[in-house]
């Protein structure tokens, strides 16, 4: 009977090292991460200035229109979380939370979650949070993810504004959103929206 030798499965007794870093402090040079190995996530690359400058004109004048609206119709049409979506559209036009199907969507339907809970609890602090975290869940069932509406839903169950007006002037204001990053989305050469629906 004749034995053969098992292959060798040892590993070497020291592995290279790798610096932690992405760079090697002395030389300056890129270090390639070993395969399969994470990335370390990082901040954003700088915008080229043109899109940078664009793209802020955009929220500003998008934003003056909202108040030339409201001011035309004695409504106030501004609201923070508006200015918080407007960030969105025009500073990350293709993340999901940025599209026009949760743009208009995310608002409308954490206003009318705002006034459900107005509806069954009045207006106040307690109803405010819990329409609040209920916007979140109705955003996710309905596939329309849109950070800033949750504080629309806030702002309906603490202020009990009038339900249609309110709609309307949301969808209003959420359409002069969307066009304002359409046109600064072709200006700057980015693609907005990445789908409507």
């Amino acid at each position: 009977m004749t034995t053969t030798p098992a292959p060798d499965t040892t590993l070497p007794a020291t592995a290279p090292a790798v610096p932690p870093a992405e760079t090697v402090p002395a030389t300056g040079t890129p270090v390639v991460p070993p395969a399969g190995a994470a990335r370390r996530p990082g901040p954003p690359p700088r915008p080229r200035p043109r899109v940078l400058l664009l793209s802020t004109a955009g929220s500003v004048a998008a934003l003056l229109i909202l108040v030339a609206v409201g001011t035309v119709l004695h409504q106030p049409l501004l609201i923070p979380p508006l200015a918080a979506s407007m960030a969105l559209v025009a500073g990350a036009p293709d993340l999901p939370l940025s599209q026009p199907r949760s743009v208009v969507g995310g608002q409308l339907l954490s206003a009318l979650t705002g006034f459900a809970v107005l509806a069954a609890a009045g207006p106040g602090l307690w109803s405010a949070a819990v329409a609040g975290g209920l916007a979140l869940g109705v955003m996710m069932l309905a596939r329309t993810p849109h950070s800033p509406a949750a504080a629309t839903a806030v702002i309906v169950a603490l202020q009990s504004p009038p339900l249609w007006s309110f709609l309307g002037l949301l969808a209003l204001a959420c359409a002069v959103l969307v066009g304002v990053g359409l046109g600064a989305a072709r200006a700057t050469g980015r693609t907005y929206p990445t789908y409507w629906f």
